[in-house]
């Protein structure tokens, strides 16, 4: 099979891995990329756009993320922590008034970002309409009543945290999260990362093929219903251009694996991107320590969470307890390992029920560390 870019010699196992994954159809299209010093060592991309294989992945082929671009979120609150504009420990509502209603009051940056606010969605049937309404939507999360205790619990919030993280940074500089990512990083650096598309890019973006089962959620409870199940609880009823070109920063990134290793490699090398620092070494200390352990009331695994990354539960990221990333519904793998200061991305099409650690992303893992 034919595939696009290329490895270092040493990194061959990952590609191997990845040819194999694709000749096997446990992958159809996808990319994979490795950093290693902050320096892009592998970089492939192959397969196709579509299931009925008429179009042929290319290097200009971007691909949906899912819940993997919270990791990108993650980069861009530290940034703004480095700064001066955030802080960790300040309340969400210092920054953002209307989000004190109904008890919210205390919940801190990193609380919210470690999933503990207590609104992982909600529990009313709503617009769909209304994932297109920025405005409109924070106003709904800024009105909600938590569903727990904040600080108390974490369950996971799939779409919320990003539209929290995403207004605070509206805020605090003017721009969308969008708008950051093709400023500061797309237009000056060639970072293919992107929260919204243009009209010219969205037939750039691969096709996603549904996942064969639904993923497991273990036993149901309320707060995974209001995550997952209410009636519009995610973004379905739109069109997949009104989707694609809307901001939904925890849930429809579109990105290729090169860039996103690029830019988790900032985690890898103590704030440091591409020779730019970003963030202090005081802030990544921050921004990378556990804020929460336990049984997440909505996804079925006890997680730790640090602020908007996930730590390293069982192995997902390798071998490094210090590692950090974020995986994505269907497959879909970010992260940043600073001991061996590697940086990783698999960003496939064909989408799996694996809400963490998908045996694909697992498999190109284990090449990577074979490899180091």
């Amino acid at each position: 099979m034919q595939l696009n870019g290329r490895a270092n010699p040493r990194f061959e196992r990952v590609r191997d891995v990845f040819e194999e994954n694709l000749e096997s159809g446990e992958d159809l299209g996808g990319g994979v990329a490795v950093t290693v010093e902050g320096e892009l060592v592998v970089n492939l991309s192959g397969g196709w756009q579509d299931r009925k294989k008429t179009e042929s992945w290319t290097p200009e082929t971007i691909v949906t993320i899912y819940s993997s671009g919270k990791a990108v979120v993650a980069l861009l609150i530290a940034r703004e922590v480095s700064a001066g504009r955030l802080d960790y420990d300040a309340s969400v509502a210092s920054y953002w008034p209307e989000f004190a209603a109904e008890g919210k009051g205390e919940i801190t940056l990193a609380q919210a970002l470690s999933h503990q606010s207590g609104i992982p969605g909600f529990a009313e049937e709503m617009d769909p309409a209304l994932w297109l309404d920025w405005d409109g939507l924070c106003a709904k999360i800024a009105a909600a009543t938590p569903m727990w205790e904040p600080g108390t619990a974490n369950g996971y919030h799939p779409q919320t945290v990003g539209f929290i993280a995403g207004e605070v940074l509206r805020r605090v500089t003017g721009r969308t999260v969008g708008q950051t990512l093709r400023e500061d990083f797309y237009e000056p650096h060639g970072i293919k990362v992107f929260c919204g598309l243009s009209d010219e890019e969205i037939p750039l973006a691969s096709h996603m093929t549904k996942p064969t089962s639904a993923p497991v959620l273990g036993e149901m409870n309320e707060y995974k219903k209001a995550a997952f199940l209410t009636r519009w609880a995610s973004p379905g009823g739109v069109s997949r251009e009104d989707w694609a070109k809307a901001e939904m920063p925890a849930s429809n990134m579109h990105a290729d694996a090169a860039s996103l290793a690029r830019l988790m490699s900032t985690f890898a090398m103590k704030g440091e991107f591409e020779g730019e620092r970003l963030f202090s070494e005081e802030v990544l200390e921050q921004a990378v320590k556990p804020r929460i352990t336990g049984d997440d009331l909505v996804l079925p695994f006890d997680l730790t969470w640090a602020a908007g990354l996930m730590c390293n539960t069982e192995g997902a990221y390798g071998p490094e307890a210090a590692a950090r990333g974020h995986y994505g519904f269907g497959g879909s793998c970010v992260f940043a390992d600073p001991i061996n200061r590697v940086s990783f991305a698999y960003v496939p099409n064909r989408m799996s029920p694996h809400l963490v650690a998908d045996p694909r992303a697992i498999s190109l893992i284990n090449a990577l560390y074979e490899s180091l």
